[in-house]
């Protein structure tokens, strides 16, 4: 690790009020995970909410018009 990196996260250990390096990164790869679930439930929703809007007789139809076994 570089010393102007090292420095960087001392200084962000020290505003943030982190007792050590290792929390700062912890801290950090826990947000970003968070981040991203919450990007993937924003798509959840969005992929619930269009299956929702399936008319469910249409969709029977297009499956009995289907050349195999349902």
């Amino acid at each position: 690790m570089s010393y102007e990196v090292r420095r960087q996260l001392n200084t962000l250990r020290s505003l943030g009020g982190y007792k050590s390096v290792n929390e700062v990164l912890l801290d950090l790869i826990r947000h970003q995970r968070m981040a991203r679930m919450d990007g993937s439930l924003e798509l959840l929703r969005e992929r619930a909410k269009a299956t929702a809007d399936v008319d469910v007789d249409h969709l029977v139809e297009r499956l009995n018009l289907a050349p195999f076994r349902v």
